[in-house]
């Protein structure tokens, strides 16, 4: 079994890659997923950022 470290490093991997998908990964189709896919629209770096805050804030 994976620790709650684990996850979230992995979590933060995904997101570096890809950010809609990590954010969705941790909490699913909430506002931060679409936070998240307006903002990587808009440009990949403002996304990889509020993924990287919306995974490590708690």
């Amino acid at each position: 079994m994976a620790n709650e470290s684990t996850t979230t490093c992995i979590d933060i991997l995904v997101a570096i890659l890809l950010p809609p998908l990590g954010v969705f990964l941790k909490y699913g189709c909430k506002a931060e997923f679409w936070i998240c896919l307006v903002l990587t629209l808009f440009g990949y770096l403002p996304g990889i950022i509020y993924a990287v805050y919306a995974i490590t804030k708690n």
